[in-house]
């Protein structure tokens, strides 16, 4: 008995996708519900589950091909029949195709002020040569010191402490020498061994500067724009061309968030079983600020301005194949603790490709966080069609003149960080920008809440 693979409707808006990856070929034995293919749309990237147990006998689309949704796009065999004829198969003429040879995926960095703030609802075309990481750097975190000489994802090193493993020790077979999923896994089977490295070409990629895995570029080729790229050019060119963009920097002194961190990083994951970042103190000063300056919560609507009831925070996070904007909804709802899950379920759930596409629509203001990668700070574009956006800028130990009660003053070493936020001029001035910026600032320097 044969079962077809459909592509699926991954929304109802939603009418074709892109085959980016199979991650089975003709003749493998597949399980139901175990990851079969992915795809990109127009709103998100997912992992297309096998709709049933047997060998995939044929696979009707290939890689880097876009079809309608319901297009039958592969068979599997529930006996296993026919299987020694799959390869073949696998050769089978698209239905419809965007591109004509594979694209090499493309790395947004978040550090380049208007590409931080790239549509979540941008699509990407991954590389069909040759395997490739699913675990890819979020922007959202800035990792512990300690965690910084070792590339994973918070996953990797959450299944790594769980399992009382030394990341140094794992050998890492991902882009760059990045330790994936698989990696810990496979040092697990063999508790020490050396996992078979992946192909030169990918595991030898180039890192970049930001730390972020570096397609693979040859000089002097010529190359189509992937999915995404041209999603994240058509959406930030139509930004600009909309709102009249102004930025305002602001610098904040994060000492005592630091402090606050580091006294209960330990057992806050054991309490609470998640990470304490530094987004979670900076998400939940940006909804304080918002409740106090609504109007950067808006968007416009031909001549009318409308205040949004709810603040629904999209947090940008980068991927080695581009950039997305997950969003959490009802932001003002939560509190410390429920915030900091809330993002990182969904920068998780991005970088697993298992966002569905409610997850990255609805926003209505947007932190992306070049400092995470390094940036002092940057000049985002603003996501359409809200009016506001605040970039992060690295948190950075510098030497600061300060006062004290008797005016008296003196240099210290404090944690300094750039918040820059970004408006459109036809709805906010300069003074409201700075109000907005002058409570966040404010909230972060004298924090008083209860971490939980």
């Amino acid at each position: 008995m044969a079962t077809d693979v459909i592509m699926p409707q991954m929304g109802e808006s939603i009418f074709e996708g892109t085959i980016t990856k199979w991650l089975k070929k003709p003749g493998d034995k597949v399980q139901r519900d175990e990851p079969l293919f992915e795809i990109s749309t127009d709103k998100v990237d997912a992992e297309i589950p096998a709709p049933a147990s047997g060998v995939l006998r044929e696979i009707k689309v290939g890689e880097g091909n876009t079809v309608q949704v319901n297009t039958v796009v592969g068979v599997i065999d529930a006996d296993g029949a026919g299987a020694s004829a799959a390869p073949a198969a696998h050769k089978a003429a698209p239905a419809k195709s965007e591109a004509a040879k594979p694209e090499p995926a493309k790395s947004t960095g978040a550090s380049k002020g208007g590409a931080a703030a790239t549509d979540g609802a941008a699509a990407k075309t991954g590389p069909t040569s040759a395997p490739q990481p699913r675990a890819a750097k979020e922007v959202i975190e800035f990792p512990a010191e300690e965690e910084r000489d070792v590339r994973s994802s918070p996953l990797v090193r959450r299944l790594a402490r769980e399992n009382n493993i030394n990341l140094e020790e794992v050998s890492g077979t991902g882009a760059g020498g990045r330790v994936t999923k698989e990696d810990i896994q496979n040092y697990l089977q063999n508790r020490g061994a050396q996992p078979e490295r992946r192909p030169a070409a990918a595991a030898a990629a180039p890192q970049a500067a930001a730390g972020a895995a570096a397609p693979a570029i040859v000089p002097g080729e010529i190359v189509a724009m992937s999915a995404m790229r041209k999603k994240i050019a058509e959406r930030m060119v139509e930004s600009k061309r909309t709102s009249p963009h102004v930025h305002t920097v602001y610098e904040v002194d994060m000492t005592r968030v630091a402090q606050i961190r580091e006294r209960n990083k330990k057992t806050w994951e054991q309490r609470n079983g998640t990470r304490l970042t530094f987004m979670s103190f900076i998400a939940r000063a940006t909804v304080a600020a918002i409740q106090q300056h609504p109007i950067v919560n808006s968007s416009v609507e031909g001549d009318n301005i409308h205040y949004h009831r709810n603040i629904n925070l999209g947090i940008a996070v980068a991927l080695d194949w581009g950039l997305i904007v997950p969003v959490v909804r009802r932001a003002e709802e939560l509190n410390f603790l429920g915030l900091q899950r809330a993002v990182n379920d969904l920068s998780e759930r991005a970088r697993t490709k298992r966002l569905a596409p409610d997850d990255v629509a609805g926003g209505t203001f947007t932190i992306t966080n070049p400092g995470s990668i390094g940036g002092l700070f940057g000049l985002p574009i603003i996501m359409q069609p809200q009016v506001a956006i605040l970039g992060i800028g690295g948190i950075v130990k510098t030497p600061v003149v300060i006062s004290d009660e008797e005016g008296t003053d003196s240099i210290a070493i404090r944690s300094m960080m750039h918040a820059v936020l970004g408006y459109d001029h036809r709805i906010i001035d300069g003074a409201v920008a700075g109000q907005f910026l002058g409570t966040f600032k404010r909230f972060l320097e004298t924090w008083s809440e209860d971490i939980g």
